[in-house]
């Protein structure tokens, strides 16, 4: 990363909001790179089709798409259905329970970059 050139990584979907918020992040911020990260917790696939592309298109800089799904699994679901943690004493966790690897994973991200 070149002296003075701040670099953000920032966790992409592909969707309308990140997808906006990249050019607006290099509009802002002087000197600003956008690298994008997407996380593969096991999604629809029809998710990341093409959204590489979208975020370059977007003007990230980069995009990394991070298969995250075996790791969630077992180190995040399972650990979860064992001890039948429920949210209300009713629902899954669902979505919340790959939050953590997610924001994990960017920050892995992150440093590798130089972010």
């Amino acid at each position: 990363m070149k002296k003075g050139i701040k670099k953000i990584v920032l966790a992409y979907s592909g969707g309308l909001d990140t997808s906006a918020i990249i050019p607006w992040l290099k509009e802002n911020y002087d000197d600003c790179e956008v690298v994008a990260f997407v996380a593969d917790v096991g999604q629809d696939r029809e998710d990341l089709v093409g959204v590489e592309q979208k975020a370059l298109q977007s003007g990230a800089s980069e995009c990394h798409v991070v298969d995250l799904r075996e790791e969630f699994v077992k180190e995040y679901i399972y650990p979860v259905l064992k001890t039948g943690a429920l949210y209300e004493g009713t629902y899954l966790l669902g979505t919340s329970m790959a939050r953590p690897i997610i924001a994990k994973a960017q920050v892995e991200l992150a440093l590798k970059v130089g972010a």
